[in-house]
């Protein structure tokens, strides 16, 4: 099984998913566009999330960083006027400092992965989508363009936005296990993360969106867009602002051409009939992920659309 992955709701899809199958069995493909140098560090967001909440230590209250973190070396950081608007946490900084010297002992983003996978025994296989260097560039109306992590943290996305384009894509390469990964895999989930500036930035990695597109039949997506609204984070605006429609139906027509199946929440089953024109199969059931048994629930609805017994 594989997972396209970025951020708090593909962690939570996924935590549903390891109650329901044999973790080894599964594969989370991983945005790393996210990914930023900050503080001399390389900072991985979308595996950083994805690894703390099936471990159980993530920061429930944010659903990102480490449960029960201090903050001293940020606080020591703002007397030098560093980058402290971007804050790690004295927990989450051993992290990035191991990642980042793995690195530079020469280690490729999937290996180091690998490790710090193993280090929170974890059982799945977390993949950066790529090794190289993927990059999410967003342009602000009236100022410009600027990094992801800016917008996202700097701004907290409350700024207009007129384009979003993923530097590096084109020249970068699937990492070593991804596309083997996509083709053996018996379903391929979406899961309920950003389309624009988490599921995009897997797909524009060369070779990835064709090896999903090939497995169609087999795909799953769950929307993250409930009753026109994100859950969480700024998915909806990003749509509009784009000129899509932010509702199940935009999300349809952005995942129709390598997705078979959409899954919607109870509360857009009005819905279903145009995501259906849109040429998907739509199922309707509770996607909103409270608790880890609401996950659980959610993935069971996620493997019986593909006929997989869960």
């Amino acid at each position: 099984m594989c997972a396209l992955a970025g951020g708090v709701g593909a962690a939570k899809m996924l935590r549903g998913v390891l109650r329901v199958v044999e973790p080894s069995s599964v594969t989370a493909i991983v945005n790393t566009g996210d990914d930023v140098v900050l503080h001399g560090l390389h900072i991985s967001p979308d595996l950083d999330t994805i690894t703390y909440t099936l471990a159980g230590a993530v920061n429930p209250e944010t659903g990102w960083g480490l449960v029960g973190e201090t903050w001293e070396a940020m606080t020591a950081l703002d007397r030098y006027d560093g980058l402290t608007w971007f804050r790690l946490g004295d927990r989450d900084l051993a992290t990035h400092l191991y990642r980042t010297q793995r690195l530079r002992d020469g280690l490729s983003l999937t290996e180091v992965t690998a490790e710090v996978v193993s280090a929170w025994g974890l059982g799945l296989r977390l993949l950066p989508v790529t090794d190289d260097r993927l990059e999410t560039r967003v342009t602000v109306e009236g100022e410009g363009e600027i990094n992801f992590q800016e917008y996202f943290v700097g701004r907290q996305h409350n700024v207009t936005v007129s384009s979003v384009r993923f530097d590096g894509a084109e020249a970068a390469t699937a990492g070593p296990e991804v596309l083997d990964a996509l083709a053996a895999a018996d379903v391929v989930i979406v899961c309920p993360s950003n389309p624009i500036v988490s599921i995009a930035p897997v797909l524009a990695v060369p070779g990835v969106r064709d090896a999903v597109v090939a497995r169609r039949d087999a795909a799953v997506a769950v929307s993250p867009i409930v009753a026109g609204a994100a859950l969480k984070g700024p998915a909806d605006r990003l749509l509009r602002e784009l000129g899509h429609d932010a509702s199940v139906v935009g999300v349809a027509r952005l995942y129709r051409d390598f997705v078979a199946t959409l899954v919607i929440d109870e509360a857009d089953a009005d819905l279903a009939d145009a995501v259906q024109d849109e040429g998907m199969r739509c199922v309707v059931a509770p996607t909103v992920m409270r608790s880890g048994e609401d996950a659980e629930a959610l993935a069971r609805v996620v493997l019986a659309a593909t006929g997989r017994p869960a």
